[in-house]
C-alpha cells in the first residue's frame, strides 16, 4: 500500500485524511523526524520539509498569496484548497515518478552489472573457471535457484552436447561432467538447435507439441522440484550456438534458500521478460567469453605441440639424450609446486601461478634447443679423438710397424751377402728379439693412445708420456721419420677430463646464446614473456661461476635456479652415455651437495628438492 505521511501540527494533515484509506496509507511524521525506508509521499504545507530523498516525494499545499520560491526538491505545489481528485491524483503520479526513478537506477544497476560481467568474463581464459563466473552471475542476474551449463562439441562421431556445470542453493550436488545426444528430445537440445528461448513456466508441463520433455530422474532421486525454467542458447557473433544456459526456480530473492519442496511450489516464480533480456544478453557475452576460451586454448595446443616437436627433433640429434629436456621440465614442475606449498623460510613468498607455472615448464622444455646450433659431431662427441682421427693414428702405427719390419729384413739381406751363413742364427734370433721389442713397443704406444682417448680424468704422467710420443720419431719404409703422434693429437688426448677440447666446449656452451637467440625471436605473450631469460640462465650460479654472462645471486630469477637443479640432477642420472655412465641418485645428490656448499646452488631449493623427493618424479 502506499504511504503517505504529512508533518505533525501540519494544516496538511486535513488533505491527506481526504485521501481513501484503501488506497493509500496514511499517517503523521513526527516532528523532525525523517521517512522511513521505503516510498513514501510527504504533504505539506511550508517550507519545512523532509530533504531531498530517493524514496520520497515531496507534494506541498501552499496558500494562493505565497509566491515562493520553492525548494527544487519538492515534487510539486498544489493551492491549500485543492480538492481530494486532484490531491490523490497528484500523490498517484508522485508514486509513478518513484517507480520510474526505480526502475531507471535498476536499468542502471543491470546495465552496470552486465558492463561488469562482460569485463570478468573477457579477462577469464581457464575454461572452467569462465563456466563456473558464467552461472553464477546468471543465476544471480535472474534470481534462479538452480542453473546449469551445456556445451556443444564435436568429434569423429558428429555433435553432441557435453553438460558441462551444475549449481544448486538449495541441494548439494555431486557434479559429474556427461555427454548427452544432441537432439529436441530434450529441453538444452531442442534450445541448442533451434536457438530459441525457451521461458517454461511450469517444466512439468511444457506445450503439447512440443518435441522435449524434462528428464525427472534428478527430481525423483533428490527430492528437487524443478518448475520454472528459462533456457537461452549461447550464441557466437556469427550465429553459432555453442552452449546452453539454463536457469531453474526464479525467486523473489537470490539470497533466500528453499527449505523443502513445497517451498519451491509456493515461491517459485516465472522468469519475467526482464530475465529473458539480461539472460539473452549474459548468455552472448558469455558466448564470445567461451569461444574466445576455447581459441586460447586450441592456439595454446597448438603452440604446446610445436614445442614438443622441436623438443623431439633436437634431441632426434643425440638419441642417448633423448627425453632429457621433458625430464628436466617435469622435475622443474614438481620443485616449483613443492615450492608453491612453502609457508616458511627462505621459500615462503615464491609462489606459482598458472601462467608462471607454464612459463616455467616451456622454458625448462626448450632450455637446450640452441644445441640446433652445435656441430653435430661435437654435439655426440664421445671420445677425444673422432673415430676418423683414432683410425688415421692406427693406420700410421702400422705403417710404421711395416717400415721396422721392412728395414730389418733389409738388414737380414745386407747381412746375408756381407758375411754368408758364418754365424747367421744367433745374429737373425737377436735381431728379430730387437724387431719384436720394437714393434711391440708401438703397440704399447697404441694402447696407451686408446686408453687416454677415453673421457676419464687423465693421469699426469700419461699426458707426459703423450707428449713424448709426439716428439719421438720412428724410421718408416723409404726413410723417412715420423712420431706415432702429432703435436695437435697428442694435445687432444691429454685433455684432463671430459672428451672436448677447449674450443668444442666453448662451441657446447654457445648453445645458450643460440637458445636465448632463438627464444627471443618468438613473440611471447605477456605471461610467457620471461621464457627466454629463464631457459638462457639455466647455467648460471650463484658464485658467478656458470655462463654464458657469469651472472651471481640476486641477477638469477628463482625459475632458472630451479632449472639448475634440475638439469644437473637429470645430465648425471639419465641413462648411460657414450661419454659417461649414469649415477645413482644418492651420488648424484651428493654431487649437487657439493655444487651448494661451493655456492653454486640455492640451498633452500635442493633442500626442498630432496626433503620433498622430487628427484623421484618420473616423466611421462
Amino acid at each position: 500500500m502506499r504511504r503517505v505521511l504529512y508533518p505533525a501540527g501540519s494544516r496538511a494533515a486535513a488533505a491527506a485524511a481526504s485521501l481513501l484509506a484503501g488506497t493509500h496509507a496514511v499517517a503523521e511524521l513526527p516532528a523532525g523526524a525523517a521517512p522511513p525506508d521505503g516510498h513514501a509521499v510527504v504533504l505539506v504545507d511550508s517550507h519545512a520539509a523532509p530533504g531531498a530523498s530517493a524514496g520520497v516525494r515531496v507534494i506541498a499545499l501552499v496558500s494562493p498569496h505565497d509566491a515562493g520560491p520553492w525548494p527544487a526538491h519538492w515534487y510539486a505545489v498544489l493551492p491549500a484548497t485543492v480538492g481530494r481528485e486532484m490531491l490523490a491524483r497528484a500523490v498517484d503520479n508522485a508514486f509513478v515518478d518513484l517507480e520510474e526513478a526505480d526502475e531507471i537506477r535498476r536499468l542502471a544497476r543491470e546495465l552496470e552489472d552486465l558492463n561488469d560481467i562482460g569485463i570478468s568474463l573477457s579477462a577469464e581464459r581457464d575454461l572452467d573457471r569462465l563456466l563456473a563466473a558464467i552461472l553464477t552471475k546468471g543465476r544471480a542476474i535472474t534470481r534462479s535457484d538452480a542453473g546449469s551449463i551445456y556445451l556443444v562439441e564435436e568429434d569423429a562421431d558428429g555433435q553432441h552436447l557435453r553438460f558441462a556445470l551444475a549449481q544448486n542453493d538449495t541441494i548439494d550436488i555431486a557434479f559429474h561432467s556427461a555427454r548427452l545426444p544432441l537432439t529436441s528430445q530434450s529441453v538444452s537440445g531442442h534450445v541448442a538447435l533451434t536457438g530459441e528461448i525457451l521461458n517454461l513456466p511450469d517444466a512439468y508441463t511444457p506445450p503439447a507439441h512440443a518435441p522435449y520433455r524434462i528428464n525427472r530422474a534428478f527430481d525423483e532421486q533428490t527430492g528437487y522440484r524443478t518448475k520454472s525454467m528459462l533456457v537461452v542458447p549461447m550464441k557466437t557473433p556469427k550465429d553459432e550456438t555453442i552452449g546452453v544456459l539454463q536457469f531453474i526456480n526464479c525467486k523473489p530473492d537470490f539470497r533466500g534458500r528453499f527449505r523443502h519442496r513445497d517451498e519451491i511450489e509456493l515461491h517459485t516464480r516465472p522468469f519475467s521478460d526482464r530475465f529473458v533480456k539480461l539472460a539473452g544478453s549474459l548468455a552472448s557475452q558469455a558466448a564470445v567469453a567461451v569461444d574466445n576460451s576455447r581459441l586460447y586454448e586450441s592456439i595454446r595446443r597448438l603452440f604446446e605441440g610445436f614445442v614438443t616437436a622441436a623438443v623431439t627433433a633436437i634431441e632426434s640429434r643425440d638419441p642417448t639424450t633423448s627425453g632429457h629436456s621433458f625430464r628436466v621440465a617435469d622435475l622443474c614442475v614438481g620443485l616449483a609446486a613443492a615450492a608453491d606449498r612453502v609457508e616458511s623460510g627462505p621459500l615462503r613468498e615464491v609462489r606459482f601461478a598458472g601462467d608462471e607455472m607454464r612459463e616455467l615448464r616451456y622454458a625448462a622444455l626448450l632450455h637446450d634447443f640452441g644445441k640446433v646450433g652445435v656441430r653435430e659431431h661435437v654435439l655426440v662427441k664421445a671420445k677425444k679423438l673422432m673415430p676418423f682421427e683414432l683410425e688415421r693414428i692406427r693406420q700410421r702405427v702400422a705403417y710404421l710397424k711395416r717400415g721396422l719390419e721392412l728395414a730389418y729384413t733389409e738388414r737380414r739381406l745386407q747381412r746375408t751377402l756381407e758375411a754368408g751363413p758364418h754365424d747367421w742364427a744367433p745374429w737373425v734370433a737377436a735381431l728379430d728379439k730387437e724387431l719384436a721389442a720394437r714393434l711391440g713397443a708401438l703397440d704399447e704406444d697404441l694402447a696407451r693412445v686408446v686408453m687416454a682417448n677415453e673421457p676419464a680424468v687423465l693421469p699426469q704422467d700419461v699426458a707426459a708420456e703423450l707428449a713424448g710420443l709426439a716428439e719421438r720419431l720412428v724410421e718408416g719404409p723409404h726413410g723417412e721419420r715420423a712420431s706415432v703422434l702429432t703435436s695437435e693429437e697428442a694435445a687432444i688426448l691429454a685433455i684432463k677430463r671430459g672428451s672436448l677440447t677447449p674450443e668444442e666446449y666453448r662451441e657446447i656452451q654457445s648453445h645458450v646464446v643460440h637458445t636465448i637467440d632463438f627464444l627471443g625471436r618468438i613473440p611471447w605473450t605477456r605471461e610467457l614473456s620471461r621464457v627466454p631469460e629463464i631457459a638462457g640462465a639455466h647455467h648460471e650460479k650463484l658464485n658467478g661461476t656458470g655462463y654464458p654472462l657469469g651472472r651471481k645471486a640476486d641477477a638469477i630469477a628463482v625459475p632458472s635456479r630451479i632449472m639448475t637443479i634440475a638439469d644437473i640432477y637429470d645430465a648425471l642420472t639419465a641413462l648411460d652415455r657414450p661419454y659417461k655412465k649414469a649415477i645413482a641418485p644418492a651420488q648424484a645428490l651428493d654431487i649437487l651437495q657439493a655444487e651448494r656448499k661451493a655456492g653454486a646452488l640455492d640451498g633452500a631449493l635442493l633442500d626442498l628438492f630432496i626433503d620433498a623427493r622430487v628427484y623421484e618424479r618420473q616423466a611421462p
